[in-house]
């Protein structure tokens, strides 16, 4: 079983970083040789990452241990498949509004009988063409992390119906989207936000799912533990230089204020 998803279902903690923005092959190597993080995931939504990148960047995970997820717009059943055969662990939607919505995907992420994804052989994860279809749709099937973002008002009314969905492993917070969503933009702890994530992590006790979000500050990271989040994404890739950058400056403020 993949290690996010593994993690997820022991109720372990796990750290990932997000990337999309600043993409090269020694990025990916750089945080996976820090260590401290078990996994990635990729951006789909905001970046234009091509599946050759995403093959390269996989790869790249996988011999650091770490575990992978692709964000997607649920508007295209090929993305899905397709990152799906270049080597990605799972993938999670991205503004989602409705459980008819979420259902939808997670038929595109599945084989037949729970899903409708094409069947092929041909990629990583079918070891091209050297694992029987009949094992690969069954190993797919149990092992791919399907994540439904939750960062619309209507989802988060519907958050209970969408983690009951047989095949969601995850309802993945959204703070930016859903404090827009709320007329509270920005304000992560305005009590509009706070009562959504109450809603949506009650969600996840009543239906045995998980519970993954970004974080914006270590104050925000222990709220969202203390709901229940056992994913957690406290950075990404632009995040990570934007605080070396100011972290070099304050330890050499004396030098940069001349």
């Amino acid at each position: 079983m993949p290690l996010l998803k593994e993690r997820l279902k022991n109720g372990e903690l796990s750290v990932v970083c997000a990337m999309g923005r600043v993409w090269h092959p020694n990025l990916l190597n750089i945080v996976g040789m820090t260590g401290g993080f078990h996994g990635l995931w990729f951006d789909f939504e905001h970046t234009g990452i091509s599946i050759n990148d995403l093959e390269v960047a996989t790869v790249i995970a996988r011999h650091h241990g770490l575990d992978t997820f692709c964000r997607i717009a649920p508007t295209d059943y090929a993305t899905v498949t397709r990152c799906l055969e270049a080597g990605s662990g799972g993938v999670m939607a991205a503004q989602i509004f409705t459980a008819k919505q979420a259902e939808e995907f997670v038929r595109w992420s599945k084989f037949a009988p729970r899903g409708c994804r094409g069947l092929n052989t041909s990629g990583w994860d079918g070891r091209y063409t050297m694992t029987p279809a009949a094992e690969f749709t069954r190993k797919a099937n149990e092992e791919t992390f399907v994540a439904i973002q939750i960062e619309t008002l209507q989802s988060v009314e519907e958050s209970e119906a969408i983690a009951a969905i047989d095949g969601v492993d995850a309802l993945f917070l959204g703070p930016a989207d859903l404090s827009q969503s709320l007329g509270v933009t920005g304000d992560f702890f305005h009590d509009k936000c706070l009562a959504a994530i109450d809603k949506v992590s009650t969600a996840i006790r009543n239906t045995g799912k998980g519970l993954a979000a970004v974080c914006v500050n270590p104050q925000h990271a222990e709220l969202l533990y203390s709901k229940g989040c056992r994913i957690l994404t406290p950075v990404n890739d632009t995040r990570l230089i934007v605080n070396g950058i100011n972290a070099t400056k304050k330890d050499y403020a004396k030098f940069f204020a001349t």
